[in-house]
Parts: C-alpha cells; structure tokens; sequence
C-alpha cells in the first residue's frame, strides 16, 4: 500500500521510524496531518482509556478507516520499490547516495544463519511493536538490511527500470526518491540474485525479531502464509554510501571525580587533558584499526582524550568466551573495561544513548556528569561478528540516514 494523491503532499504524511522518534517529535509529526503516519506505528495513549492496549486497537481502526476511504491504495501490480537516499554526513563536506529495494523477506530464526542479527535487543520494545502488529496485521514500517554482494545486485538494483513514484526532502535534509520496479524481467532477475544470499540486519532486530515471534504462534503451516514475510529495505554491502555513525553515552551521575578518573584510566589508556569541543575531531582524525580512541566530556569546558594503541590489550581485560573481535570493538572496551571496571558502573540504566555530538557536549559539561564519545564499528565488524553468531551491545551501531515510514505499507490481508 502507498498514500494516494487524494492523501495530500507526502512530505506532511511521512516521519522517521518510531524509535528514533522522542514523544515530542511524534506529536509535531502528527500535528502535520491527521494522516501522518505516526497516527499508525505510534499510536496515542489518551487519558480516558480502560487499558494500555486500546491504543492499538486505535492503530488498526484507523487502518482500515484510511483503506476504505481511500487514504491508501494499494498497488495495482506486484513491484519492488527502488529506495534512493542522497545526503551529507552531519559535519562533513560533500554527498554520498544509498540505495536500497524494499521487498517482502521470508523471516527465518537466527539459527538458520539466512538471516543475521548483530545487536542485542530489548524485551520491553519488542512487546511493543509486537502488539502492533497483532492489531493491525500490517508491517507499517520497513526495516533495513545488507546482503553480501560483489557487485551484482548493486548493478541489478541501479539499472531495474522504474517509475517515479514520491520525491521529497526530509526534515533532516536528506533527499528521498521512491521508484517502482514493476517490469516483470527486472523483479525476477532481482529475485533470482536475492535467493541465495545472506542478509545481516542493519536496522530493525526488534520488528525482526517481533515478526518471527509472530509467526510461531501461528504453529506448524501447509505452504506459505502471509505471516512468514515482513517488509525490508536490502542494501548492498558494498554500497558506496553505507555509512554508520556513533552512538555516544551519557553518563548523568558520574562515581568520581575528574583527578580520581584521569588516574584510574592513565593505568589502562593514554590520557590527554583537552578541551571539550576538540574532542570529536581528534576522534575522526585518530581513527584506525590499530587504535582505539575515547573522548570523555566534562563539566568545566575541559575533557579527556583517551587512546589504547595496543587494541589487543583488551583481551586480558576481559573474561568470557566472546571472540576477539568483539572484545576488541570501541564499544565493548567502553561498556566492559572503562564503565564496569573503572567506573564500576554495571548494566544498562546508569546512562543514556545520543547521536548527537552536539547533545553530548551539553550534556556531559553538566556539575556531576560525563559524556563518552567513541567512534563506529565498521561494517566488516558487524558481518563478522554476525556469522560467529555473536551480537554487540545495544545500540552499536548508528546506520544513516534512517529510512522513511510510509512511504510502503504492507498489509497481511492482502497476501
């Protein structure tokens, strides 16, 4: 399904995933147009209902109302959707493009090693989303994913012919360009080379992994049914625009004080005094293999730059089974070595996550508190640590832009 012409400008109707979206960014997207599709996959909690289920029960009801009053159509022929996405890195100079097609996957578990996760999941979000999907028995967002490739499937996905369906500017300054491949020829040479191939997911583990739960319930079925398929955008990972980004931490109430915390890290890294807006420029400019590198933001305008040459030093550090790999990742060094063993700070409600270096900086300079800055994995270290069947931690990895929500829906119903 797509929104009609009768639906107004898509720019007004579409929004950014619901998890990236804060509670006061959903209510400005649904200020836009009573249509928005914030009005589907976050649906609100008004003051006079009888439970915290009604909402969705609000979101299904409003699903079919916009079916029939033809708010969205759905497709006249079966098509894939060419999903371009132009844009500037925030901070840096020039443009990179990524594309993508947004397909119906068949969701497979873990196990099977079609399908692979690279990030740890929380239950409480997949509950969400799982909820829903039950009342709506729709897929109202696609998730994002990568398929090993040589090549091939980028040349098939940027030569298909297409037809121009929406184009529009974002919010965040990304140009957007949704095109239908119909042609008979085109979707089947892209299911052809889609057949044998691994995807790893970029983006979306939770409505993954929400969907594969939602067909287990269904039980043992004779052929395929319309709850073995979810919507995904599949990139090739070897795109030439796939870009992550890092996701700091923000640490409100931090165990010590600035002396204690240069004395402690001097025994594992080697601390410099700086400034704290020079930070997230040494980090880019220090970034390698054979480096890892912190910055950590303090109240009084002046942080610490933290680098450990010796990467392979981290391996001592930590006990367990995980591979090197991982235990090598900036991430892992930061949640295992600096927050457990330095800060003695354990678990996941001690900090909050930010994407913004900008938010990081205001943040950390607060009396009391902290901001950790880090660089991204690669996206080798994600495939990599994929198939050993390993996952990094929560929010790792950052992949932008973010796609779009409601530029496709998928409706179970019309399977």
């Amino acid at each position: 399904m797509r929104y009609s012409k009768k639906a107004g400008d898509i720019a007004s109707l579409i929004a950014p995933p619901y998890d990236v979206l804060s509670p006061a960014d959903r209510e400005r997207y649904a200020a836009k147009d009573p249509h928005n599709v914030v009005m589907l996959t976050l649906p609100e909690q008004l003051p006079d209902d009888r439970s915290k289920f009604v909402k969705y029960a609000r979101s299904s009801a409003r699903l079919a109302e916009w079916r029939r009053d033809g708010t969205l159509e759905l497709e006249t022929r079966p098509a894939f959707y060419r999903y371009r996405q132009t844009f500037s890195i925030p901070g840096e100079p020039g443009k990179l493009e990524r594309t993508a097609v947004i397909a119906l996957l068949k969701t497979e578990p873990y196990e099977k090693g079609v399908v692979l996760p690279h990030e740890q999941t929380f239950p409480k979000h997949k509950e969400d989303r799982l909820r829903v999907l039950e009342a709506t028995r729709a897929h109202l967002e696609c998730i994002y994913g990568l398929c090993e490739d040589s090549g091939s499937y980028q040349a098939a996905i940027e030569s298909a012919p297409a037809i121009p369906l929406a184009t529009l500017d974002s919010e965040d300054g990304v140009h957007q360009v949704l095109e239908g491949i119909d042609d008979p020829d085109a979707c089947s040479e892209l299911a052809k080379l889609m057949a044998d191939r691994r995807i790893w997911i970029a983006d979306g583990h939770h409505r993954y992994e929400t969907a594969c739960a939602f067909r287990e319930a269904l039980g043992p079925k004779d052929g395929p049914v319309a709850e073995d398929y979810m919507m995904m955008a599949i990139s090739s990972i070897s795109d030439p625009g796939l870009v992550i980004l890092p996701t700091h931490r923000i640490v409100p109430k931090m165990p010590m004080g600035t002396a204690e915390l240069k004395t402690a890290l001097s025994n594992r890294f080697n601390v410099r005094t700086m400034s704290n807006a020079e930070l997230m420029a040494q980090l880019k400019k220090l970034n390698a293999p054979d480096t890892r590198v912190f910055g950590i933001v303090l109240p009084g305008g002046t942080g610490l730059l933290l680098t450990l040459e010796r990467p392979e030093d981290a391996l001592d550090w930590m006990t367990g089974g995980d591979s090197p790999r991982l235990k090598m990742l900036d991430v892992s060094i930061l949640h295992r070595v600096i927050f457990e063993q330095v800060l003695g700070l354990i678990g996941l409600d001690f900090f909050s996550y930010t994407r913004d270096p900008d938010e990081a900086l205001r943040e950390g300079s607060r009396p009391g508190a902290a901001a950790f800055l880090m660089n991204p994995p690669s996206a080798e270290d994600m495939t990599e640590i994929a198939v050993g069947g390993e996952k990094m931690p929560q929010k790792s990895t950052y992949y932008f832009p973010k796609l779009l929500s409601g530029l496709v829906l998928w409706s179970l119903g019309d399977f």
